[in-house]
């Protein structure tokens, strides 16, 4: 059987557990978390293994929380995502918080797959075709050994993917006829402004966004390649990085978008009508309690995801 593996992003949680961390709020039923629902959902598509990027100081609490329930079920790794894991020759800054970003995080579990991988947010619930599509896409069609990059993605409808409690960051993307991606641009504060929408561009200025966009929400699926580009072009971003900068980040959807303008990877979109929620906001926990729900009543999941 050909390693499928999901990547779940979950290093910047948080300092500690309990109380305020999005990405661990009881959402279903049973106590269940937005993660549970991703893995079940992966599962069921057929992916047989699982990787957490975390951070080293939350192993043992994540392991409680989640960690070792998902253990029963399928093969379970874990890789840490740390801000001094560098580069030979790069130092953190003194004064750097802020995470590497996206990249940092696929890269930190280098030489963990032997097949194609998914990356995906801990924190986002993505629906079921996203999962079933990219899977279907790794083992049928996937070029793993091409020398322009085959890669893949969930394309969700912007419309789909907003917040009604503020504003939501997203990779807007241009799509051609194909179905393959042209550019990726991230897009900012994007929010419903009567009959349309309102965001702005990296500076703050106003943007005009069509609410029928595809748009990228860190649903990526990947070859095992893929980690040798990250490892060499992490150094790359570091160097270039100006004097007191302890902000900018290392961000997959930038990468994707410079391999494809420099017609190095192919993106294939692979649609999908599934409406995506999340606790961006702490207002945005009962609408996800609420859209579960009805997601059970439906028939998409069982009452507990866990049962004895």
């Amino acid at each position: 059987m050909k390693e499928t593996t999901l990547v779940i992003m979950a290093a910047g949680i948080g300092s500690r557990f309990g109380g305020g961390i999005k990405q661990l709020e009881p959402v279903g039923p049973a106590g269940e978390i937005i993660m549970d629902y991703s893995i079940y959902d992966a599962l069921q598509a057929g992916f047989n293994k699982i990787i957490f990027i975390i951070r080293k100081d939350l192993e043992k609490d994540f392991k409680q929380v989640i960690g070792h329930r998902v253990e029963k079920m399928v093969s379970v790794e874990y890789a840490f995502q740390e801000l001094d894991d560098l580069p030979e020759g790069f130092v953190k800054p003194k004064d750097r918080k802020k995470p590497w970003g996206t990249g940092q995080a696929v890269l930190s579990m280098k030489g963990m797959v032997n097949g194609p991988f998914l990356v995906i947010n801990a924190d986002d619930y993505y629906g079921k075709e996203g999962f079933k599509k990219i899977h279907d896409y790794m083992v049928g069609q996937m070029k793993e050994d091409s020398e322009v990059y085959d890669l893949c993605m969930g394309g969700f409808m912007l419309s789909n993917t907003l917040s009604e409690n503020g504003g939501v960051t997203r990779g807007v993307c241009r799509v051609d006829e194909q179905g393959y991606l042209r550019n990726v641009t991230e897009t900012y504060d994007i929010r419903r402004d009567g009959d349309g929408l309102a965001a702005s561009d990296e500076q703050g200025r106003p943007v005009f966004v069509d609410k029928d966009s595809h748009v990228s929400m860190n649903m990526w699926g990947l070859p095992a390649s893929f980690l040798d580009e990250l490892e060499r072009g992490f150094p790359k971003f570091l160097a270039g990085l100006e004097e007191g900068d302890i902000k900018s980040e290392y961000l997959l959807p930038k990468i994707i978008d410079k391999l494809v303008e420099e017609k190095r990877a192919s993106v294939k979109v692979l649609k999908t009508p599934d409406k995506w929620f999340g606790v961006t906001y702490k207002e945005d926990k009962q609408a996800v309690v609420d859209s579960l729900r009805a997601l059970i009543a439906q028939g998409a999941y069982p009452e507990s995801l866990y049962r004895k």
